[in-house]
């Protein structure tokens, strides 16, 4: 069984330096004179949302959870912090008004238990309440709180209508707390009686930090959103990069926001909307981003039975996205797909390596995107190179394990985040 070596290491640093070379000289963008203003406000956090199945007749079983009188409280991770807090609640999906009775923000100590000198009141226009209409987003009022770098908040909503949990983010590898008897947003300890992982309602957290350079997007399917990570652990590749950015000597602030949704495809409808539909909302939409990376792809390609995705579709639909991102002024980063191994007894197996294989080399050389971050070249096994290195490989041949996520988030040039388009 091949094993990690000092030589493969240096292979695979030797094959991003020359790809970032390459692209640099080939078309990366020139510095612009001067950069952009930054927002007010910065999501430090911001999943992407999801829809559930349409509610269903009234005599039927519906699975989706429902919760009246219950409070949530969930986890947030920051990458930047600040001086200021607000949160964003979304009810996109919901067919009917979503009631926030009352809503709290904390520093977490551990588990479900929060800091009770930290304790702030939320508030929606001097309001401790609000109701958010169907498809709508409210954003809270911005109050003061040190919000830490690479830190943990507890924000707890309390539900205290009927409320079918429609939007969220279903794949959040974070423990969530619900405790189904009353209002408990101020609780130091949680009561809780029921646990989830995934993010309900809770769109973004947003914080004010004048020092801040903008917001990097890192969008994708599952292998962006952590599928198989070790829970409650922050160990997704862009939690990698976000630390390093971080506490990187002489890099100023950058919030990093997470838009994978696991399942999901370029094309069509998947887990949640296909990536053509949610590139506004989720990446260009975000305050102040100045670059996203692009890791998509291989659901359409594994799933084409369905969708008879090509490789050619799947090309045009990333030129697509590089030329929206342009016209934003924003700084696009392609990622080529990662290693995943058919089992025996799929007769397409050699058709699907080679679209993967085919968007990659348009990704590492189509000239749309203004740079390759090469996390095919990172986690392959040199041996076979369809496959995961083992010790990447999180045991379902098609996600990273651990070890290969922090390789993913390390392998990252921390200077491409210095480009600007002019």
């Amino acid at each position: 069984m091949p094993t990690i070596t000092p030589s493969h290491v240096a292979h695979v640093a030797r094959v991003l330096t020359l790809s970032a070379i390459a692209a640099s000289c080939a078309h990366a963008p020139a510095p612009a004179a001067a950069a952009a203003p930054v927002p007010a406000w910065l999501p430090t956090w911001a999943p992407s949302q999801s829809p559930v199945a349409a509610r269903p007749a009234a005599e039927a079983r519906d699975p989706v959870p429902t919760y009246a009188n219950t409070t949530i409280r969930e986890i947030v991770h920051t990458t930047i912090g600040g001086d200021r807090v607000r949160i964003r609640i979304s009810n996109e999906y919901g067919d009917r008004p979503l009631t926030i009775g009352a809503a709290h923000v904390a520093l977490r100590t551990n588990g479900s238990t929060v800091d009770a000198a930290s304790d702030r009141v939320i508030t929606f226009g001097g309001r401790p309440s609000t109701i958010v209409r169907a498809g709508a987003v409210v954003v809270s009022d911005g109050i003061p709180f040190p919000v830490p770098t690479l830190g943990d908040l507890a924000v707890s909503l309390y539900l205290p209508d009927s409320a079918r949990t429609s939007t969220r983010h279903p794949l959040a590898v974070q423990t969530t707390y619900v405790a189904r008897d009353g209002d408990r947003a101020a609780s130091v300890s949680f009561p809780a009686d029921t646990t989830m992982r995934s993010w309900i309602f809770l769109a973004a957290v947003d914080v004010r930090n004048p020092r801040a350079a903008g917001t990097i997007v890192a969008v994708g399917n599952s292998i962006t959103d952590g599928y198989a990570a070790t829970p409650d652990s922050n160990r997704r590749w862009p939690d990698v990069l976000a630390r390093r950015l971080l506490t990187a000597p002489g890099e100023p602030p950058r919030a990093v926001v997470n838009a994978g949704i696991s399942g999901n495809r370029v094309l069509t409808f998947g887990a949640g909307p296909s990536l053509v539909s949610r590139f506004d909302r989720d990446v260009l939409l975000q305050p102040g981003v100045t670059h996203v990376i692009v890791l998509e792809g291989i659901n359409d390609i594994s799933r084409d039975a369905v969708d008879s995705a090509s490789a050619q579709e799947l090309i045009d639909a990333q030129r697509q996205l590089a030329e929206r991102a342009h016209e934003r002024g924003v700084v696009i980063y392609g990622a080529t797909l990662t290693p995943f191994a058919r089992p025996t007894t799929d007769a397409r197996a050699a058709e699907r390596e080679a679209k993967r294989q085919a968007l990659n080399e348009w990704i590492r050389h189509g000239g749309a995107y203004d740079g390759v971050i090469d996390f095919d070249a990172v986690t392959r096994d040199p041996a076979h190179p369809g496959s995961f290195l083992p010790a990447y490989d999180s045991g379902d041949h098609l996600h990273p394990s651990d070890a290969g996520y922090r390789a993913m988030g390390d392998a990252i040039d921390l200077a491409l985040f210095r480009r600007r388009r002019p």
